[in-house]
């Protein structure tokens, strides 16, 4: 046998014997049975080829080579102690690359990167916000650490643990009417837009017509359209405005699906910072308001 074919738990298990002076006692120290514990003394003596413990009927007592072996793995251990604390540590990271959808940025991210830096002072934050879409290929390409957005829910497999789930409603403004007879009038962004693509699926699915009042670049557009009077959008409930009203689904205005917030590229290495985040953000969105 050679010496790197010496396994952990055998040291544990002999310096338990030298410490308790039993095999009994030392069986209770490290969750083994008696004869565990007598297999591993065994063991350990074979591979090292030296007689640790002189045993009589009356006493265990260490050998001049079990005083030595002691006093070695008593050190060994302490520094395989350090090795696994530092190893199950959270990693060092002074840069968190991180990207949020934009449909969350006015409603929950000031409190998130209050709180990001509140607790994370010495790393350094660099933000990406946009379209779900586009932060997921950032994300594939390598260029962003993290991302949490909101997607529609699917029956397939998708990436990423889910943190929050939301129905999508319609809102318009609190005046503004619907004509059955004429087609409804939508506010949306450019494609690729998950909204979009929801909201003309699931008229195209009744057979209703629209036509696009307003094409915005970003949700805070989308949100000053409807509220203006342009037309109807689709958006959780936790975007409604003052002003603005749920337009409840009937015959020619389908009911919406559910979207979904999922965070996608949770690893180890990052988990440690963003789970505060996460945490922070889901309280957010079940109380309907913006994090305290």
């Amino acid at each position: 046998m050679q010496a790197s074919d010496l396994e952990i738990d055998l040291l544990r298990a002999f310096i338990a014997v030298a410490e308790t002076g039993s095999f009994t006692a030392a069986a209770e120290v490290i969750a083994r049975s008696q004869s565990a514990v007598s297999q591993k003394i065994i063991r350990l003596e074979e591979i090292l080829g030296l007689r640790v413990f002189e045993r009589t009927s009356r006493a265990l007592t260490l050998t001049p080579d079990g005083e030595r072996l002691l006093l070695g793995a008593r050190k060994l251990m302490v520094q395989v102690d350090s090795f696994m604390r530092e190893i199950k540590a959270p990693a060092t990271v002074d840069l968190l690359r991180l990207g949020i959808s934009e449909n969350l940025v006015l409603t929950q991210l000031p409190k998130l990167l209050s709180r990001f830096c509140t607790l994370y002072p010495d790393v350094q934050l660099e933000l990406t916000t946009g379209l779900s879409h586009d932060l997921l290929a950032d994300h594939e390409a390598g260029r962003l650490d993290v991302v949490i957005a909101k997607r529609k829910i699917s029956p397939g497999a998708q990436r990423g643990r889910v943190i929050w789930r939301e129905p999508l409603v319609w809102i318009a403004a609190q005046d503004f009417e619907i004509e059955a007879s004429r087609p409804v009038r939508l506010v949306m962004m450019r494609p690729p837009c998950a909204y979009r693509a929801i909201m003309i699926e699931a008229l195209a699915s009744v057979r209703r017509e629209w036509t696009c009042a307003c094409l915005a670049s970003n949700l805070m557009g989308v949100q000053a359209a409807v509220a203006g009077g342009l037309g109807i959008t689709a958006l959780g409930t936790s975007f409604l405005q003052e002003g603005m009203r749920i337009v409840e689904p009937c015959e020619k205005l389908p009911t919406l699906p559910s979207t979904e917030v999922a965070v996608i590229g949770d690893e180890p290495r990052t988990q440690h910072l963003v789970q505060p985040l996460v945490s922070l953000l889901t309280e957010g969105l079940m109380s309907g308001t913006r994090p305290a």
